[in-house]
């Protein structure tokens, strides 16, 4: 996997950048940094990395409008490394659309095991079977694309493993835990918020009405569940 993947690096601390870029580098990825969020934007628009590790609190442009800069256009892994460890900044940061979070001070082999998953979901094989109709959205398993009313549905990375994973489990509750092992890792288990904050922005992409999910159904305390059409 790391012969070929992109790195891209953006953080305000030389020695953090020095740092990241060895270690990436002796492991077979090709590193690209940044110290500055206008920076990070034009390597990625030039480079097209197949992960960011982003900094949030950069001079210039914020870390969050990184993330909102990259989500115009792309769907690349963003894995959010910063000093900021309340979980409002988490819940902000991944509402914007990163797909991971470490705090700072971190441990190098941590960060490399959420890169390593974060390029695994966005290399995540399609289904067997090659789509999914519904009344209000058609998921393409070949081409790992979600069309509503004829129109594309821009999805993370992420987004897309999450419906995955509850669409091969079609009418079955999986549990809190069970998805954050499948999504993110067998390292997660108790960063429930993320499925929160995930689960929140399907609905806002997919269902009719989000307030009252017909598709996404939440378990309270327990987990989710898709239901199909054909379930009700």
């Amino acid at each position: 996997m790391s012969d070929s993947a992109r790195v891209l690096v953006v953080d305000d601390e030389r020695s953090i950048r020095r740092a990241l870029e060895i270690n990436l580098s002796v492991r077979g990825y090709a590193v690209d940094v940044a110290a500055t969020g206008e920076e990070a934007l034009v390597l990625a628009a030039r480079h097209h990395p197949d992960v960011v590790i982003l900094d949030l609190g950069l001079p210039g442009i914020s870390g969050r409008e990184v993330i909102e800069g990259l989500r115009g256009w792309s769907d690349v892994p963003i894995v959010v490394l910063s000093a900021r460890d309340a979980e409002r900044e988490k819940v902000i940061a991944l509402d914007a659309g990163a797909d991971d979070y470490v705090t700072k001070p971190f441990g190098i082999d941590e960060l490399l095991a959420r890169v390593r998953a974060a390029l695994r979901r966005s290399q995540a094989p399609g289904s067997a079977d090659p789509q999914l109709v519904t009344p209000d959205f058609t998921i393409d398993f070949g081409t790992k694309r979600i069309t509503r009313g004829g129109e594309p549905v821009h999805l993370t990375p992420t987004e897309w493993h999450l419906v995955e994973t509850l669409v091969r489990h079609h009418g079955k509750l999986v549990g809190q835990k069970q998805l954050l092992h499948e999504v993110w890792g067998p390292e997660y288990g108790d960063e429930t918020h993320y499925l929160r904050v995930f689960m929140g922005q399907l609905r806002r992409k997919l269902e009719p009405e989000p307030s009252r999910p017909r598709y996404f159904i939440t378990e309270p305390g327990m987990g989710y569940r898709f239901e199909g059409p054909d379930d009700k």
